[in-house]
């Protein structure tokens, strides 16, 4: 796997404006986050984190308000042009496909929208059909002319990931995938993206919340609290030895985990009011427990903020305890 960078965020932050009086929202504030050919990257974090946001600015959705994005090592242009060339090598794949399928289209329409709306000069139903066939629908044409009412859910996802793959994307951007499938289900969607990485040397970014998806498919993680990431690195040293007390909170709720859940006091703060010092401190089990004062950096915690990550695979934490323990 080459060390060269396919998709960056560099210094990326978006905000928004504040409601009712409050200060801009700072949605995603100071990420550098670098996917690799080839690699599978989970962006992992509880609801309002700003993980989607950040995805949606990784697609050219939502432009950011400082910072760039990069894609090949060229800058993200957000002219209409440019950016509709650049939305044929990323793709999006949703979370819900019964959202994201028009009930009135075949699955064939569904899977060919792309290539007609970028021109495609080659066989449309050969390609339809291509797509199809690798997102695991076979033989494909039995599924021409069938709407997704018709589908399955597992059935309706492979639709929506055969969309993505019918323009030959380079990445795809893979929103909380399987959220809405049902357990059997899960398995078989996220051996499928994992096949796709390996036969096509697909990369992509997963958007999720739950770090037992991240441990199944990611060869990479980051987790993101309050619009920055608070931890990364290869997938097993982080999910088996975390560093971060946000990261540990989220593992230790998981099916398969030792010991009793950390439960996190209250919901993550206001993106308009980011707390001084460390942005996870007035949730913090390590701080409350007074494992932060003994190691000398409870003041820290309160008062210092703390570099922003950088964006490559080397095992990084943003956290006072972490670093004097």
């Amino acid at each position: 796997m080459t060390a060269t960078p396919l998709l960056s965020a560099e210094a990326l932050r978006i905000t928004f404006p504040g409601r009712r009086g409050a200060g801009p929202a700072r949605a995603v504030d100071g990420v550098d986050l670098d996917i690799r050919p080839g690699e599978i990257v989970a962006l992992v974090g509880e609801s309002g984190c700003g993980k989607t946001t950040l995805a949606r600015s990784l697609l050219g959705l939502v432009p950011p308000t400082a910072g760039r994005v990069t894609f090949g090592g060229e800058p993200l242009n957000y002219s209409g042009r440019a950016l509709k060339a650049y939305r044929k090598r990323v793709q999006l794949v949703l979370q819900d496909p019964s959202g994201s399928l028009n009930p009135r289209h075949t699955v064939y329409d569904a899977v060919a929208e792309g290539l007609r709306i970028h021109g495609y000069p080659g066989d449309e139903r050969e390609a339809v059909a291509e797509a199809l066939s690798r997102a695991g629908l076979r033989p494909p044409e039995r599924f021409f002319l069938r709407y997704p009412h018709e589908l399955s859910g597992g059935q309706r996802q492979r639709v929506v990931i055969a969309g993505a793959l019918v323009l030959k994307p380079e990445l795809i951007v893979a929103d909380e995938p399987v959220a809405s499938l049902d357990a059997s289900v899960r398995g078989e969607i996220l051996a499928l993206l994992l096949r796709l990485r390996d036969e096509l040397g697909l990369s992509a970014l997963v958007v999720t919340h739950d770090l037992g998806l991240a441990w199944n498919i990611a060869d990479r993680v980051a987790v993101m609290y309050l619009g920055r990431i608070v931890e990364t690195g290869e997938v097993e040293q982080i999910l088996t030895a975390p560093r971060h007390p946000y990261t540990q909170a989220l593992l230790s709720v998981l099916p398969e985990a030792d010991g009793e859940p950390v439960i996190l006091s209250g919901e993550p703060p206001d993106p308009s009011r980011v707390p001084s010092g460390c942005r996870f401190h007035v949730r913090c089990h390590v701080l409350a427990s007074g494992e932060a004062e003994r190691a000398g950096v409870a003041d820290a915690c309160r008062t210092r903020d703390l570099p922003v990550l950088a964006g490559g695979g080397a095992t990084q934490v943003a956290c006072h305890w972490a670093a004097a323990v």
